[in-house]
């Protein structure tokens, strides 16, 4: 079955069939549709009530912060006053409140009740009654700790409910306390509610109805309004219930600010027959929509699927001409879908086909060029260490010799020097531990002290937590040599060659340091420029060149030799290697 077939039965199968089948339950599934857009939305809007009322009553709250750890308002309330005058005085000079009420629009009054019988009462600062010290929140406030706690009371000024902030706050010095109460601006949360859709209320923890986008509901409790008492107490969550004598649903959103003893429910509301209806509307217009659809989709389908398969078809050509090993085609991109992208890589395939025919090539050549040039190596070693013993026997010889005539000097650098070969022959690739590479530069010294006597002299540094720490063989010797002969052996005076090494943390770190003739900057510039030549040429410095490659073999490429000079000065050349990092040569 061709391509083009698949394509259309496939579309007839999974469209057309599952069309067919939802159409039968599109009824239903549209309206339970709306209804979970519905409360979606609704959930959406209590959020956002719950936002912007949360910005409206944390004002009051940020006030009473303030107001709690103010000294000057501690002054006020628990100072004695003799007289009238220094009340009005003492008033005068806290206009905080005052302020507070002129500044924020989210609050309409501001009280604070305290025992001190030498305050008059200005409606700010007022002395409990017997009946506000026995009422509830009173009560609560003072058993509260510290917590704010949020009622719907009555303000003595105007005799009006308002949601209130209420708070104790101690006077720990005074050894007295005052109720803070503040109250938050009803009409700045009725704005706020008329702005949604279905009904919406804030209500107490006493089910008190503080604002709504209903004005005939504020002040009547959740039962005045025939409210199902089933859902009554509900803190938060979403609820089928009866209102008003209708079904509806329900969206209770709680809010508790900061430091908080109780706090406020949203209650949004709105009834299931006004939902459904609007959802029989998008019923009908959803199946006249469908059935277009329909119609329109199986002309296109067709159109599609022949466009789809002719290219297709042109792209198994193309790669039916590769399989026979023609690799000078390229198929034309003809559009940027997967198709247009599997036409890309084919392009991109053959192109790689031809480089990686041409790498392998180059491949080849260099593998005969290296196989040479390691046979040679094999070579040049095997010819060095032809007869190693006789070597030895030679210069055991010569030092026998020197020192039965007295010549304990000759005597003990023939012994310095045969030592120093013998570590050279044995040096491979494994590691050795440093102290055995720094005995190894110590003989190379002495030597190179019996050439120039007192015009050389020499310091070991060496950190004995260091001592037993892996190190590559003959990687400090060259370095030490390069420092003798290029930097002091022209020099009439002579000068000094010291040698550091330490352990920091992880890593070892190495430090060779000679006074002597130093390199201007071209020169050092050229001995660097070396470090990456592929080939040892005439000139360059190749114990400094073998020790930088050699580093950066074994432990990595961001590894190998530092290198600071002055002519006139000296020069140092360091190295900084990690413990451990020479497994590979083990």
């Amino acid at each position: 079955m061709k391509l083009r077939t698949k394509l259309i039965l496939s579309c007839i199968v999974v469209v057309f069939v599952p069309v067919m089948m939802v159409g039968v339950f599109l009824t239903s599934e549209l309206r339970h549709m709306a209804l979970e857009n519905a409360l979606e939305q609704t959930a959406a809007n209590v959020e956002r009530v719950k936002k912007r009322t949360a910005e409206v009553i944390n004002v009051s709250n940020d006030i009473s912060y303030r107001m709690s750890n103010d000294s000057r308002l501690a002054g006020l309330a628990n100072g004695q006053y003799e007289t009238v005058y220094d009340v009005v005085k003492a008033y005068k000079d806290y206009p905080d409140i005052k302020e507070y009420i002129r500044l924020y629009k989210e609050i309409t009054n501001i009280r604070f009740y305290i025992n001190n019988k030498t305050l008059l009462n200005n409606w700010e600062f007022i002395q409990p009654t017997s009946a506000i010290i026995r009422s509830k929140w009173y009560q609560t406030a003072i058993n509260s700790s510290g917590l704010i706690g949020w009622n719907y009371i009555e303000d003595e000024r105007d005799h009006l409910p308002y949601l209130s902030l209420i708070r104790k706050i101690d006077f720990l010095n005074q050894h007295n306390i005052g109720i803070l109460v503040i109250n938050v601006n009803g009409r700045m949360l009725d704005s706020i509610l008329n702005q949604e859709t279905f009904e919406t209320m804030i209500v107490d923890e006493d089910n008190h109805i503080v604002s709504a986008n209903r004005p005939n509901r504020v002040g009547k409790t959740l039962a005045d309004i025939s409210f199902d008492p089933n859902v009554v107490d509900k803190q938060s969550g979403r609820f089928q219930a009866v209102v008003d004598g209708k079904s509806s649903q329900i969206q209770i959103e709680q809010l508790v600010p900061a430091s908080s003893l109780n706090g406020i429910r949203i209650i949004s509301v709105f009834s299931i027959d006004s939902i459904v209806k609007e959802a029989n509307q998008i019923i009908v217009l959803a199946l006249s929509v469908v059935a277009i659809s329909l119609v329109v989709a199986i002309g296109l389908i067709y159109g599609f699927a022949t466009f789809l398969s002719n290219r297709l078809l042109r792209l198994s050509k193309h790669i039916t001409k590769v399989a026979t090993g023609n690799l000078d085609i390229a198929l034309e991109i003809d559009g940027k879908d997967e198709i247009g992208q599997l036409s890309r890589q084919f392009n991109a395939m053959v192109v790689s086909i031809n480089e990686l025919l041409i790498e392998v090539q180059e491949s080849n050549k260099q593998k005969v060029q290296i196989q040479s040039k390691q046979n040679e190596i094999k070579f040049k070693m095997m010819a060095s260490q032809i007869n190693p013993h006789f070597l030895f026997n030679a210069l055991e010889s010569i030092r026998m010799k020197a020192h039965l005539k007295g010549e304990k000097e000759i005597s003990n650098v023939v012994r310095l020097l045969g030592k120093m070969m013998r570590k050279n022959l044995e040096a491979g690739n494994r590691t050795v531990m440093l102290r055995n590479e720094i005995d190894m530069v110590r003989c190379y010294l002495d030597i190179q002290k019996f050439r120039y006597e007192d015009r050389l002299m020499y310091e070991l540094l060496v950190d004995p937590a260091a001592d037993m720490a892996p190190i590559l063989p003959l990687i400090i010797q060259p370095l030490v040599e390069n420092a003798v002969i290029h930097g002091l052996e022209n020099r009439e005076e002579g000068g000094l060659v010291r040698v550091k090494a330490e352990l920091l943390g992880d890593m070892i770190h190495v430090e060779v340091i000679d006074n002597g003739e130093g390199m201007v900057r071209e020169r050092l510039e050229e001995v660097l420029q070396t470090f990456g030549d592929q080939e040892d040429g005439e000139g360059n410095r190749i114990g400094l060149r073998n020790v930088h490659m050699r580093l950066k073999l074994l432990y990595g490429s961001e590894y190998g030799l530092d290198i600071w000079s002055e002519p006139g000065i000296g020069t140092r050349v360091q190295f900084t290697i990690p413990i451990g990092g020479d497994s590979a040569y083990v």
